[in-house]
């Protein structure tokens, strides 16, 4: 056995069906499409969500409600959890970069800093944003809390 006799096992190798080649070959006159219609046509592509002139499911169902396109989202992190940060990692001055370094916040996030729980040690806190009972107990134990 070399190159040259070699072939795919019988069967596997179907010939192509050849439409659209006269009405001797079986396949001639409508080409497999069927009769009239817009499937029929050459150049025939169904619109997104069409379904058959029925009305479509995407204007079917009401639209309400709007997006603020203005709205800042922040990413919240509370009190409760820079004091865990401080404890564990022996942590007391607290920016963007020491909470992605510490996976509690991505990159790309806005930190604002919210007021659950108890903190118990002097932070120096930089954020994007504070609640003002984040703020407020931030600074009553010295610490500073830093809008950048």
């Amino acid at each position: 056995m070399d190159l040259s006799n070699l072939k795919p096992a019988r069967g596997s190798v179907k010939k192509c069906k050849r439409i659209g080649r006269g009405q001797g070959s079986g396949r001639g006159g409508t080409s497999t499409r069927g009769h009239n219609g817009a499937k029929s046509r050459s150049g025939y592509s169904r619109k997104f969500g069409f379904e058959g002139g029925q009305m479509p499911l995407y204007r079917r169902v009401p639209k309400f409600g709007f997006t603020n396109f203005n709205r800042v989202e922040y990413h919240g992190l509370n009190l409760d959890t820079l004091q865990k940060l401080a404890d564990e990692k022996n942590i007391f001055s607290i920016d963007i970069e020491i909470l992605y370094k510490n996976g509690l916040s991505s990159k790309k996030d806005l930190v604002k800093i919210l007021g659950r729980g108890e903190l118990k040690s002097k932070l120096e806190v930089k954020a994007h944003a504070f609640s003002a009972t984040a703020k407020n107990a931030i600074e009553n134990l010295g610490g500073t809390a830093t809008i950048i």
